[in-house]
């Protein structure tokens, strides 16, 4: 397995993670090739998913 863990984040922990706007995060998960998990309508996303793109793509 992957680095990271199970645990769900919030799209704002992810932009505050990726030094990017939480707006970013929401126009752009798709194009980053993330996988959301729905939590009723909210977004979370995957620790371990979030370390597996910056592995692929900034590795």
């Amino acid at each position: 397995m992957q680095g990271g863990s199970n645990r769900l984040l919030t799209p704002e922990e992810v932009a505050s993670w990726l030094k990017v706007s939480e707006i970013t995060v929401k126009n752009k998960y798709r194009a980053w090739g993330l996988r959301p998990q729905k939590v009723g309508r909210l977004l979370r996303f995957r620790e371990r998913d979030i370390v597996a793109y910056l592995d692929d793509n900034y590795g």
